[in-house]
């Protein structure tokens, strides 16, 4: 049986969705290449990842950190920064948190309590912390050097990576918090801990701390603009994108070959199978958004009872909430500025081989292509909606879809 209680799909929950599609690269890049580093004392940059919404970035991070805390790892929460909150205050908060993990608490080091007070004070006064308030170091030192000590109790721990998750950075609109911020974990993620090697050597090594800044893609434009090439050096920027249909239809492959399982009513196990054409049909449906394909799924599940998921309870399902994937759709289109919104609109106006810059500038009433340039670089390298080449190419598929058929409407 079919019901709300036992869906294995989650669209726009934090918890991470139990029917997983896609994001590989970002999964193994975790598990190949940051953790592995870090444990190994080796430097690594910190990781950013952008997206438009609905592209599952807070999703993924979560994914990862949850599989770091199955691994031992120290792991904060996801710090989601509310709009106008002081992001060094949350930061300080967590902090703390880990330092409790790590069992300096317990520490009688004068250093170490220095430190933990510093903090404590950060955690209850942030930015409004001055120096004229409070005799010390400036606030990102303070931050930095907590971070230093949860790093090398982590090495004595042996095998334990700090991950670090601060979600919707754009909304860190404040200069000096960002820059405070921003150096606080960079510093800590260049630090280098003096260790003593076999053979009597004194050698240098690297923190075990990993950090991942989750946020829209206007970020990475706020982020360079006031730190410059330092957050370049620090952290390795990625722009999701939509996920290959090769992905989706193998995330459904389970559904259709030995079906879910789920509780039966006399205490066993039984399984919900999906017909392939539902399987095609929900994959098609979403177009590679990670929320849609979340939101397809467990629509399809609510529209009937049965042990098997037909294409006309996919199809139900999805007309139940089109509504919501126009929205969806919408909001990421009004978000943009002007300039952008007209050029998408003029590029799904164009058939798909004369999708040129020139003919894009042409119909926007611009004098030259290269007045469009800019615009369709932001649209290319920050926003990841398309892909300049020859022809011009949508990356968002969603969007497409929107500007260009009847979708979200099926038959």
């Amino acid at each position: 049986m079919r019901t709300a209680l036992n869906s294995p799909f989650t669209p726009g929950s934090d918890s991470v969705p139990e029917v997983w599609a896609g994001r590989t690269a970002q999964l193994s890049d975790w598990r190949d290449v940051l953790r592995p580093r870090r444990q190994a004392g080796l430097a690594e940059r910190g990781r950013t990842i952008l997206g438009e919404a609905g592209l599952g970035k807070s999703t993924l991070v979560r994914r990862i950190a949850r599989d770091a805390a199955a691994a031992g790892d120290w792991v904060t929460p996801q710090l989601r920064i509310p709009a106008g909150a002081d992001p060094l205050k949350m930061i300080a908060a967590a902090l703390l948190k880990l330092a409790d993990q790590a069992g300096l608490a317990a520490s009688r080091e004068q250093r170490i309590k220095d430190t933990l007070g510093r903090v404590q004070a950060v955690a209850v006064s942030g930015l409004s912390l001055t120096l004229r308030q409070h005799d010390g170091p400036e606030l990102y030192t303070v931050l930095t050097q907590l971070l230093v000590e949860i790093g090398r109790a982590a090495i004595a721990r042996g095998n334990v990576v700090v991950l670090i998750h601060v979600d919707e950075v754009q909304n860190i609109t404040d200069e000096k918090a960002l820059s405070q911020l921003l150096i606080a974990l960079g510093d800590a993620l260049v630090h280098e801990e003096p260790i003593a090697a076999p053979g009597g050597v004194t050698v240098l090594r690297s923190l075990p701390i990993a950090v991942y800044l989750t946020g829209l893609p206007d970020f990475a434009d706020t982020a360079g603009s006031r730190i410059g090439a330092t957050f370049a050096r620090r952290f390795k920027t990625t722009t999701l994108s939509a996920i290959d249909d090769e992905d989706l239809a193998s995330a459904v492959q389970p559904f259709v070959i030995e079906g879910w399982p789920v509780a039966d009513d006399l205490g066993g196990i039984s399984r919900i199978r999906m017909d392939p054409d539902a399987a095609a049909a929900i994959t098609e449906i979403c177009r590679g958004e990670p929320f849609l394909f979340q939101l397809a799924g467990e629509q399809a599940w609510y529209a009937g009872t049965g042990d098997v998921i037909s294409r006309a309870e996919a199809i139900k399902g999805w007309r139940a909430v089109r509504a919501e994937a126009v929205i969806h759709v919408e909001r990421i289109l009004e978000r943009l500025p002007k300039r952008e919104s007209d050029f998408l609109r003029a590029m799904a106006d164009l058939p798909a081989k004369e999708r040129t810059l020139t003919r894009i500038a042409t119909d926007m009433g611009l004098a030259k292509a290269t007045d469009a340039g800019p615009t369709s670089q932001r649209l290319d390298s920050v926003r990841g909606i398309i892909e300049r080449g020859k022809p011009y190419t949508f990356r968002h598929r969603a969007v497409e879809a929107y500007l260009t058929s009847d979708w979200p409407d099926v038959e």
